[in-house]
């Protein structure tokens, strides 16, 4: 886009999500958005080798220029960067607080991945750095910047269904993935249903525009049990297994050699632990009930076993004269209004769709851009620490047998 400056950006957590999703939505945007990664930061000297390379492979793909990216394991040193005035973190969730309060501090612009920490504790000091700050930070919760969730929201502003009364969200996926790595225990990730549903928490919240009051929920583990038996990690068992973890690896890395991920020894940084290896602490399914300040009514419906489907993740909207259901992997919305008698099937994909995250990470970018020109993010600190809330009161309510916990003494 002429007359626009280019943005130089800097990613603290150089792994699939900060290089593969974002780095890559930045070179395929290239035109629109400017933005030109020029430091990377991450713990794992190969992993920013890595990086490095498949960014310029995204690059080259895209018709983007060859950036000029500097590397560092010093998080400081990439948020002190002259060059860098746009500052993404995307490390492992635990990691989030200190480079979030660091970069707010800075004054620059700065995005953070969702789900905004593993703890309420740490959630709100980042809240509160952004306070101090005086300037809000943008956060990837991904649904929110996908078309079909945006257009389902659109619709119920308008009040095509009236008012809107109950929400239920299903999502069923198989995502064995999160007993492989680093979201297995709470300590790093809050859980797997932190890391997955703090995005259906945001979703619930968002539409129905009011605070949680009140939650009651059931789950545990189910499929994904701890064996005393199991192997360390994948690549050392032969077992016939459905649940056997796929390489980590960025796109572009050589097929058949060691990686990065591959070379990793301590369980919180390997990417095949085996699903069964004794010490997880997460959740692999949860059903729950939700009651709004409002009264909005709603419900969660979560496993990561189950099926590929078309039908995966859902969202269902009833309102006082017609119902919506959203249906994530096909990009549609079945609408029923006017009290029955109009029906439609509304497709909302657009040419983004087939990429990363349903063409959210895309959106995401060009909204980023808005931002950092001074527009107001569509998700800041708060909604992430309202999301993580309700997620500890899932798990709290779990532990306690399906025990209704309340929600009004942990506002912000």
């Amino acid at each position: 886009m002429q007359g626009r400056n280019t943005v130089g950006v800097g990613i603290i957590g150089s792994g699939l999500r900060g290089v593969s999703c974002l780095a890559a939505a930045m070179a395929a945007t290239w035109e629109e958005t400017r933005f030109e990664v020029r430091c990377l930061m991450d713990r794992n000297e190969e992993r920013l080798q890595e990086a490095q390379r498949h960014l310029k492979s995204v690059c080259a793909k895209h018709g983007a220029p060859q950036p000029d990216v500097r590397l560092t394991t010093d998080a400081q040193s990439l948020i002190d960067d002259p060059r860098v005035q746009m500052i993404l973190v995307t490390t492992p969730t635990y990691a989030h607080r200190e480079p979030a309060e660091a970069a707010l501090a800075s004054g620059k612009k700065v995005y953070l991945d969702k789900p905004i920490a593993a703890d309420l504790e740490d959630a709100a000091a980042i809240v509160d750095a952004e306070k101090r700050a005086g300037h809000p930070l943008i956060m990837g919760f991904t649904r929110r910047y996908e078309e079909p969730w945006r257009r389902a929201f659109h619709l119920l502003e308008t009040g095509v269904i009236g008012d809107l009364h109950m929400l239920q969200l299903r999502a069923v996926i198989f995502y064995h993935v999160y007993f492989h790595n680093w979201f297995r225990r709470r300590e790093w990730s809050g859980g797997a249903l932190n890391d997955k549903s703090a995005h259906h928490c945001d979703v619930l919240n968002w539409f129905a525009q009011s605070a949680c009051r009140r939650v009651a929920a059931f789950g545990g583990q189910r499929v994904y049990k701890p064996d005393p038996n199991a192997p360390v990690r994948c690549a050392e068992c032969d077992r016939d297994c459905p649940y056997r973890a796929n390489p980590r690896t960025f796109d572009s890395h050589p097929k058949g050699q060691p990686d990065s991920w591959g070379h990793e020894t301590e369980e919180l940084y390997r990417g095949d632990n085996c699903v069964y290896l004794p010490g997880s602490d997460s959740l692999d399914h949860v059903t729950a009930i939700l009651e709004y300040e409002n009264g909005v009514k709603a419900s969660l419906f979560w496993s990561v076993f189950g099926p590929p489907a078309p039908d995966e993740e859902t969202l269902e909207l009833v309102g006082s004269k017609g119902r919506l259901i959203l249906y994530r992997r096909t990009g549609t919305l079945d609408l029923v209004t006017d009290y029955g008698k109009r029906k439609e099937t509304i497709d909302c994909r657009t040419e983004d769709f087939q990429t990363s995250h349903f063409g959210a990470d895309r959106s995401l970018i060009r909204d980023m851009r808005r931002f950092y020109e001074g527009g107001e993010p569509p998700v800041r600190a708060t909604d992430g620490y309202e999301s993580l809330r309700m997620v500890r009161a899932m798990q709290e309510s779990v532990a306690n047998d399906g025990a209704l916990v309340s929600l009004a003494d942990s506002h912000l």
